[in-house]
């Protein structure tokens, strides 16, 4: 399906963010430091086959939303003890963007991230970035009660949390999926990246279809909105 490159923003004033391959490109390679921990969690903490651990995270990815909902669903796991160790990686790669900081910062009304990650090391991508002072908010997998994105509750409790108005607000995403509830609430959607071969359907409203190219949309945003 072709997906437009056009975006209609009236009365949209709420901007929500996921974090991880949206507000940096994936090409810095933070989350395959985060997935490899993940692994030696799984071989370690529960003591799966190497093999089975990356067959059965890529598994509960897919099904669960997270590799930890998995694990809980199926094993038994301290959720704290994951979330600190899978999330103690290094932030040398990840790059300031202070470009995309002038864009954010231009948006008019609230901005929110919403992730999936954890709250300490958000915070640590945030600061990195060169975002902190930018966010109202910042949604983690720990305000989610470990119930992650694409859960529908999950996104209600979000809405909730920080009184929204879903059809004032536009959601920013890397995971086609996890764009599904957020358009079924009333949101508009942007798809950050191509998939990544993961089914995209018409609950995506545009598409930004290389990372370098988020920028450009947030600034043709900046400027439809004046």
């Amino acid at each position: 399906m072709t997906i437009p490159s056009t975006l209609d923003l009236t009365g949209r004033d709420v901007w929500i963010f996921d974090m991880d391959d949206t507000l940096y490109p994936p090409e810095q390679g933070l989350l395959t430091l985060v997935q490899a921990r993940i692994n030696a969690f799984m071989v370690t903490a529960v003591g799966l086959p190497e093999d089975q651990a990356r067959t059965l995270q890529r598994q509960f990815l897919d099904e669960h939303g997270t590799t930890l909902a998995g694990l809980m669903a199926n094993y038994t796991v301290d959720p704290d003890r994951f979330l600190h160790e899978v999330h103690d990686v290094p932030m040398d790669s990840v790059e300031p963007n202070p470009t995309l900081a002038k864009l954010i910062a231009a948006l008019p009304g609230r901005k929110y991230v919403m992730t999936n990650g954890a709250r300490e090391y958000a915070g640590r991508v945030i600061e990195r970035l060169g975002f902190t002072h930018l966010f109202d908010g910042v949604w983690a997998i720990e305000d989610m009660e470990l119930t992650p994105k694409p859960a529908p509750a999950t996104f209600r409790r979000f809405l909730d949390q920080f009184d929204i108005d879903p059809a004032r607000a536009v959601f920013f995403e890397d995971t086609p999926r996890n764009l599904q509830p957020a358009k079924a609430l009333g949101m508009a959607t942007v798809l950050i990246g191509d998939g990544r071969g993961h089914p995209v359907g018409d609950w995506i409203d545009a598409r930004a279809d290389q990372h370098r190219r988020h920028a450009q949309r947030l600034g043709r945003l900046q400027i439809a909105r004046r």
